[in-house]
């Protein structure tokens, strides 16, 4: 039986130029690994933990730990369904097969306008951090400077995608790694100077949940989005040379990953520093660790990591949104005109979703409190929704597969279709809890307007196509 093409993304338009229409297979093995190991280290984890910390107390560990158990499942959703027909689209072009072209559209163009207020925030973050380095540069030449880099490396070619991130997602597996080895001495008592705290910090200063149910929930909230953006390598791996092998490694390891990076740094911090530690908050949580141990230069050392994870997010920001932009126009769900490639990469739509980010960070600017408040909002449950499609994509392709091409599903969603279904309540059950606090509630009405104007305008180019 005819099935799908595996990669309908990199195909050419019939009677397109050789150099137009398709994506070049640019990425390594060895960039796909650094990505994917990477990738879960993200700025939410070293900027916003400390506001989740803040909130939930010692219990921010079983916090990230249930998220990460929902993140766990919506990664190997994707990964089987990526594995199984790799697309720069990724869930976009899932969701358009299997839900419908209006399904395709709402997720695809929610998370090109999510990756693009990224590249704003992160521009901005990392602009802040440079300027108390050097406080005589204006803010906006920081911000120019990181986008116009930035933007003409992923011009350039793939490989410079792959190249930095290579060399970023370097840096902060061995900044995480050798504070988690610092952090786990000093828990033991084992390095030299410092006594073991024990568990004075965890069941002292109100106990294990000093603040109820309800900073447990805020902190939840805070994890859940602090592991955003790992959609972006099975975005990626469409453009290496063996995009299934690529997905299902990455796949495969997101669980001890996900575990060592972000439960276990979190049972590292809330063990050696209490909760209530003004520090915490400012300059960080991982700063408060390092400079309670006496670690010389620690402010500096990890204003520089959490520079390099910002800059690693804009640059994977400004690459997904391009690429997630290419195939939704491939496909007839949007202009055009930035369907061309040159030299393998769509330039058109690199300089869309850039210009797209520096318009935010104008915004920012000009309308802090108004306009780029609003933009805040309206992404603000944008992941959830993107989670959403992808399990009610994941469920309806695994039938489809085991029909059609079961030799396709090298990798297997675990317990389906239970665990599939238990992901997509936990998903429904976040958004639930988002109604509980007014700043998430104004979030999740805003995302909830765009997705319903999204979906509108899909419905509606569907019924004229059709027409």
């Amino acid at each position: 039986m005819t099935t799908p093409s595996p990669t309908p993304t990199l195909e050419r338009p019939a009677g397109a130029p050789a150099d137009e229409g398709r994506l070049a297979p640019g990425l390594k093995p060895r960039h796909l690994s650094m990505i994917a190991l990477g990738g879960v280290i993200g700025a939410g984890l070293f900027v916003g933990s400390g506001a989740g910390i803040a909130a939930a107390g010692p219990s921010i560990v079983l916090a990230f730990a249930l998220s990460g158990v929902l993140v766990m499942l919506v990664m190997r959703m994707l990964g089987e369904m990526s594995a199984a027909q790799p697309a720069s689209g990724s869930f976009s072009v899932h969701a358009e097969r299997e839900i419908g072209p209006w399904a395709g559209l709402t997720v695809g163009w929610m998370f090109w306008t999510l990756l693009c207020v990224g590249v704003a925030a992160e521009a901005i973050g990392a602009s802040k951090v440079m300027q108390g380095w050097f406080p005589g540069v204006p803010l906006w030449v920081w911000v120019a400077v990181f986008m116009a880099f930035f933007c003409g490396s992923n011009l350039a070619a793939v490989k410079n995608f792959g190249e930095f991130e290579f060399w970023f997602a370097a840096v902060k597996v061995t900044a995480i790694a050798a504070f988690l080895v610092i952090g786990v001495l000093a828990v033991l008592g084992l390095l030299p100077g410092s006594d073991s705290p024990g568990t004075a910090h965890l069941t002292g200063h109100g106990g294990f949940l000093p603040n109820g149910t309800t900073g447990l929930v805020t902190g939840l909230l805070a994890s859940v989005f602090a592991y955003g953006g790992l959609e972006t390598v099975t975005i990626a791996a469409a453009e290496s040379k063996d995009p299934r092998r690529s997905v299902a490694v990455a796949v495969r390891t997101a669980m001890w990953r996900i575990a060592l990076f972000y439960v276990g740094s979190m049972a590292v911090i809330v063990t050696l520093v209490p909760w209530d530690d003004p520090s915490v908050r400012e300059p960080g949580p991982y700063v408060a660790v390092l400079d309670t141990l006496g670690i010389p230069g620690a402010g500096q050392v990890m204003n520089v990591v959490v520079l390099i994870a910002l800059l690693s997010a804009m640059n994977a920001n400004i690459y997904g949104s391009s690429r997630m932009a290419y195939s939704l126009v491939q496909r007839g769900q949007g202009p055009k005109a930035l369907a061309r490639t040159h030299g393998g990469v769509p330039r058109r739509a690199v300089l869309a979703s850039s210009a797209f980010g520096f318009l935010a960070v104008l915004l920012s600017y000009r309308w802090p409190d108004t306009v780029f408040t609003w933009l805040l909002n309206t992404v603000g449950a944008a992941v959830l929704v993107v989670w959403a499609f992808i399990a009610v994509a994941q469920l309806r392709m695994r039938r489809r597969l085991e029909r059609e091409a079961p030799e396709q599903l090298t990798v297997r969603m675990w317990g389906f279709p239970y665990l599939t279904w238990v992901a997509l309540a936990g998903i429904l059950a976040v958004l639930g809890l988002m109604l509980l606090d007014e700043d998430n509630r104004v979030q999740l009405w805003f995302t909830a307007g765009l997705a319903a104007v999204l979906a509108v305008t899909g419905l509606v180019r569907g019924r004229r196509q059709a027409a």
